[in-house]
């Protein structure tokens, strides 16, 4: 036995150090952890418990000679504040993390354990696509991964970290999980390479301009979350974690809060400017009302114009959507309505409820806005709002303009409580564009139609541009001191906490991508 047990260890040694010095050091050179150090930061001390330690690939007949250990992937489960969480850490020191069959398998694996049990599932990313060797075999392979991750989605949290390089076919998989972290000068995704980029159209553009953390958070919106180095990174993962339930038959988890739920919001008597066209922070706003000020924004760099994230209301997590004044008067954009709309139906699958502050002019308006589909990308959020089953409350803080008003989950698509602050401005549109419409002929004929036009707009912003027209309609159940915000909202939390609503039996709906 003794002989068996040595040679256990010896196996065991080799898999825990399956990545030749030389790649070791390599890694370490270009600032970059190992797989396994990942792990040990990510997860809670000597929490995690591996699978397929002495996984090896069987392609025998392709040129690889080399099988070592792990096969270039980390699995296994461990916990994140004493919460179990399923990981993979894909290993670079190992055929450059390149995906074949067995490395595949170990995924596939870990991912059906991480959906039967409930658990959320986080991909720490950092490998060179297809093992070019294994040929189709890893294409098949990578088509089991992304058939996983949409069968999870909505069921279970996923998160992927992308760590290193990502291109091709290997991009999916994390496209398609709730929550992409980068970090900036290290994480790479591609579909194809600026080499390859520069032989099809001609472009010259670098590896970081083409794929990297600032272009992935700022314009194409890929990214949710970027920070500086891997360890920053992994210890927002474990942040971001705190505000999630296991599972979507589970609630967020509550902690007992150390805000009084009944204090005054006292910097919101004296945040609205007295003009209207004077923009102010809505994030101010948001951290005013939720617990502590601890809000944790999604898509910071993306969709300026409208803020999202993660706080606690009376200590129970809430998903928080505003429209930021500072960017665009808070319009309704492209990018703007996809990520709020991603960001609400991922609340509404996970049990989270919804707290929206409004203030919105309106759609943005031009050529490129309306060529590129804002018509189809303002219905995804409208889309998320109507079908969103959680409790959900509404606070006008401002303008709340047309249609966009309406998309803002507004009592008539189903939001269980509105409120509006007195500055509230609810109407088709602005005083302006409605006197324009309205009074056109008689500003025309006017001997001094600059001070006509004055006259109309007082006149029109004195009897609807206000809140009370729709009080008294019930369209918002209340007309609130905005020092009242944080009592108001914790008090609807709560009435609402048992809210349960039922959709139509379907296979799913068709929403407006």
């Amino acid at each position: 036995m003794e002989r068996r047990i040595a040679e256990l260890n010896k196996r065991r040694e080799a898999a825990l150090h399956a990545g030749s010095d030389r790649s070791v050091q390599r890694q370490h050179d270009k600032g970059k952890l190992l797989a396994r150090e990942r792990l040990e930061r990510l997860l809670d001390p000597d929490s995690f418990n591996e699978l397929d330690l002495l996984a090896r690939h069987r392609a025998h007949d392709v040129g690889l000679d080399e099988r070592p250990f792990t096969d270039g992937v980390v699995t296994g489960w461990g916990t994140i504040d004493g919460r179990k969480v399923f990981v993979f850490s894909q290993d670079f020191t190992v055929f450059g993390g390149a995906l074949g069959e067995v490395f595949a398998e170990k995924i596939h694996k870990v991912m059906d354990l991480a959906e039967s049990v409930g658990a959320p599932m986080i991909g720490l990313n950092d490998g060179a696509g297809a093992r070019i060797q294994e040929g189709v075999v890893s294409l098949a392979s990578y088509g089991g991964i992304f058939r996983r991750n949409v069968k999870a989605s909505g069921v279970i949290p996923q998160i992927s970290v992308i760590l290193g390089p990502c291109a091709g076919g290997a991009v999916y998989s994390p496209a398609m999980t709730d929550f992409i972290f980068m970090v900036r000068e290290t994480s790479h995704m591609f579909i194809t390479g600026p080499d390859v980029v520069k032989t099809v159209t001609g472009e010259d553009v670098t590896l970081e301009e083409l794929g990297g953390a600032q272009s992935h958070s700022s314009k194409s919106g890929v990214a949710t979350h970027v920070a500086d180095d891997e360890d920053h990174v992994l210890e927002e993962v474990r942040y971001l974690l705190g505000f999630l339930p296991a599972n979507n038959l589970e609630l967020p988890p509550h902690e007992e809060p150390t805000d009084d739920p009944y204090r005054d919001c006292e910097s919101l008597a004296s945040i609205m400017p007295d003009s209207p066209n004077v923009p102010y922070d809505m994030r101010s706003v948001i951290q005013d009302v939720v617990d502590d000020g601890d809000f944790m924004e999604y898509h910071a760099s993306f969709g300026g114009s409208i803020v999202c994230g993660f706080a606690r209301i009376d200590g129970h997590p809430v998903g928080v959507v505003g429209n930021q004044p500072l960017i665009l008067a808070g319009v309704l954009d492209i990018e703007s309505s996809e990520k709020a709309a991603r960001f609400v139906r991922f609340c509404d699958a996970f049990n989270m409820p919804l707290l929206t502050f409004v203030d919105v002019p309106g759609f943005l308006p031009g050529v490129d806005q309306e060529h590129g589909g804002i018509i189809r990308h303002g219905a995804k959020l409208l889309y998320a709002y109507c079908e969103a089953t959680v409790p959900r409350i509404q606070i006008v803080t401002r303008k709340a303009y047309g249609g966009a008003y309406v998309v803002m989950d507004s009592k008539s698509v189903g939001s269980d409580i509105s409120l509006a602050w007195p500055s509230a401005e609810l109407a088709v549109m602005g005083p302006q564009g409605a006197v324009e419409v309205l009074y056109r002929r008689e500003l025309q004929q006017a001997a001094d139609p600059a001070a006509r036009r004055e006259e109309l707009v007082e006149d029109y912003t004195e009897k609807y541009a206000n809140p009370y027209l729709a009080a008294e309609r019930g369209y918002v159940d209340d007309v609130i001191d905005p020092i009242d915000t944080r009592r108001r909202v914790v008090a609807g939390f709560r009435m609402l906490r048992t809210k349960r609503e039922q959709l139509p039996k379907r296979k799913h709906g068709n929403v407006p991508l």
